[in-house]
């Protein structure tokens, strides 16, 4: 376990997956932990053998002009925690990430085309993932890429747009939103030691910027003062998905005639990695207002606000930020005291298919993608497993 300066529990394997040394686990006998990693083990054997069986024959996964969707199963596969995908990996995992090296671009972005910045970021973290020194160059070249996509659309230097800090899809749309925010953070922070170790006068990013963004899409009146902040106790502290705009769309209040915007469980559970990765200590208000969100609103039978649209984002999400915070019980609203790891185990070794594989029953954000699917499921099971 490592002490994070800003305060988190953190623990790194493969330079990528950020887990806690879960207090949980006095909690229950060895045996019965060890009986249920192998479950979860065997579940994780399943899904990994579907993706061998369905990777395309030049090494990608689903779209090949989606990187990303290439560079998940890679994460998923050197995530194992039976390390099978190791340091000699198979040549179908090599085949793979010579796939992913393809797409590298001359400004050091991984893309095909479109979606620059989630694809260059969840490039990186695969690479990242694989631990080998000859990757390197491309992960700089990447880091380098993604800082320089960091938005300022007012008066350079200044703070001054709701929108500043942040960072959108790096082509076409150029807007910040949290999504395309919290993969490339996410890159930055887990590839921090090339900044600090290697070469210190490297440009990083503006965390304080970054910040400024993220508050910018709380429900948080305190901290963000826009016309559309709710202070509804049904929306206080969760996140919406950029200034301005929810998916989970508005309500009204009945008696002021305010239009406000709801907040919602996958983005907002992306509001606390965000913070955690732009380093926002976990005693700021503005964390703890999200973490008493996300108590208030837990549940595995939806995405909150949403229903089934993002679901498998949603789990993913949730098994990430809670690991990382170091949350092994949670405590929700209602006083309830939760083992999550072992609720959200059950939720998705019960929705796993015969084949090996998951998938979502709503299209949202590409959710009827299996390979999609199955690596959001693989990637959260993985980090359940650390947590026992």
């Amino acid at each position: 376990m490592k002490i994070h300066k800003f305060g988190w529990i953190y623990g790194v394997t493969g330079l990528f997956v950020a887990t806690a040394v879960a207090a949980s686990a006095a909690l229950q006998p060895v045996a019965q932990n060890q009986s249920f990693k192998n479950e979860l083990q065997a579940a994780l054997d399943r899904g990994f053998a579907w993706l061998k069986n369905n990777q395309n024959t030049n090494g990608s996964w689903s779209q090949p002009e989606l990187p990303a969707l290439t560079a998940l199963p890679l994460m998923a596969l050197k995530g194992d925690p039976a390390g099978k995908y190791g340091a000699n990996e198979p040549e179908w995992v090599a085949r793979a990430y010579r796939f992913l090296l393809s797409n590298v671009k001359p400004d050091g972005g991984i893309y095909h085309t479109n979606y620059a910045t989630y694809n260059t970021a969840l490039g990186m973290m695969a690479l990242l993932a694989a631990n080998n020194p000859r990757y390197e160059p491309a992960i700089r070249a990447a880091r380098r890429f993604l800082v320089g996509l960091q938005t300022d659309f007012g008066e350079p230097g200044k703070l001054d747009t709701p929108l500043d800090g942040g960072i959108g899809y790096g082509t076409k749309y150029k807007h910040s939103d949290m999504g395309n925010t919290l993969a490339a953070l996410e890159a930055c922070y887990y590839s921090r030691h090339l900044v600090q170790d290697k070469d210190p006068n490297e440009k990083d990013l503006n965390y304080a910027a970054a910040i400024h963004f993220l508050q910018n899409c709380q429900n948080l009146p305190s901290h963000n003062k826009q016309e559309w902040v709710s202070d509804d106790p049904r929306d206080l502290g969760g996140f919406v998905y950029y200034p301005g705009h929810s998916m989970a769309g508005s309500r009204t209040n009945p008696a002021t005639g305010k239009v406000s915007l709801r907040s919602y469980g996958s983005i907002s559970y992306a509001g606390l990695l965000s913070y955690i990765y732009a380093r926002l200590d976990k005693s700021d208000p503005r964390v703890k207002a999200v973490l008493d969100w996300l108590r208030n609103n837990y549940t595995l039978s939806e995405n909150p606000g949403m229903g089934p649209e993002g679901l498998y984002f949603y789990y993913h999400t949730m098994s990430k930020a809670l690991s990382i915070a170091g949350v092994d019980v949670l405590e929700t609203g209602g006083g309830e005291k939760v083992e999550w790891r072992r609720q959200l185990a059950m939720k998705l070794l019960n929705a796993q298919k015969p084949d090996g594989s998951w998938v979502n029953e709503s299209n949202r954000w590409m959710e009827k993608d299996p390979v999609l699917v199955t690596c959001y499921a693989l990637l959260s099971l993985e980090h359940i497993w650390r947590g026992l």
